[in-house]
């Protein structure tokens, strides 16, 4: 089976895909094996995808995962019983490399992605999907907190697409619900999602346009004064360029850090 590329379906795809083959390839950096076991089982030809995407795309995918994983593993080390929001979950597969026994993880996504997440990924006790927009907050009251167990928000390639107003008060209205929560995410810079979409209208894809972007992590504590940005980083620091790389992706990931076009922002919503 082919896949279209301006689908729902595809845009989920991608990063299994990508993460599937780098982590194969690179298992220093993240093996996934359940994005290995779901790709190889799933009839569908990733020919278009991997011509599009190429090495670098599968580089950044599993570099991401593995900055999400570790920032959850120290997370959980601390609150071993904590709720984790993956939200724009797509087909993400970190809660079978990441899960302790004991948190408790919800995947949120709309309705359609999560009907087409359960043809791949069944839901389990402690791995649940919940099949709503993020902008609508009635998901607050489906997730299980226990404010003393703590609470990791995660969204991975999802707030580009939001307006900054949408994911302002979005992020107001969570930090109000969830005090002593932490939220983590990548984001672009400006120049960034300025060449972003002008890769994705190359594609013939007019219909996912890229807003939000940070130049300085630190304006959003200008958002509300329950917002503390407790750390930023370029995202592949700390990941090793490996010789074995094309010379295009060694490149890439250089050029990324040096110019600050992605990066890693992790958030916490003050008690006060």
């Amino acid at each position: 089976m082919s896949i279209n590329l301006q689908s729902v379906q595809a845009t989920m795809l991608i990063p299994l895909w990508g993460r599937a083959t780098a982590s194969e390839k690179n298992p220093d950096i993240l093996y996934d094996k359940e994005a290995i076991e779901i790709i190889a089982g799933c009839g569908m030809d990733f020919t278009e995808i991997a011509k599009t995407f190429g090495e670098y795309g599968g580089i950044s995918y599993i570099v991401r995962a593995r900055k999400i994983d570790d920032t959850i593993r120290a997370f959980i080390k601390k609150h071993p019983h904590a709720t984790i929001v993956n939200i724009g979950a797509g087909l993400d597969t970190t809660f079978s490399r990441v899960d302790n026994g004991t948190i408790n993880w919800y995947n949120l996504d709309l309705p359609d992605a999560i009907d087409f997440r359960k043809t791949l990924i069944a839901d389990s006790p402690r791995n649940t999907s919940i099949a709503k927009s993020f902008f609508d907050v009635s998901w607050f009251g489906d997730v299980v907190f226990q404010e003393a167990d703590g609470i990791l928000f995660i969204s991975a390639g999802v707030f580009y697409y939001f307006q900054e107003s949408q994911l302002k008060e979005m992020v107001q209205e969570m930090a109000q619900r969830f005090p002593g929560g932490e939220l983590f995410f990548d984001a672009e810079s400006k120049f960034a999602v300025n060449i972003s979409n002008r890769t994705v209208e190359k594609t013939g894809n007019r219909g996912a346009k890229m807003y939000f972007y940070i130049n300085n992590p630190k304006v959003l504590e200008d958002w509300s004064e329950k917002l503390k940005v407790i750390s930023w980083e370029p995202y592949f620091k700390g990941i090793p360029v490996s010789k074995k790389w094309e010379s295009g992706t060694r490149l890439m990931v250089r050029l990324v850090d040096l110019i600050k076009m992605l990066k890693f922002v992790h958030v916490q919503f003050l008690k006060k």
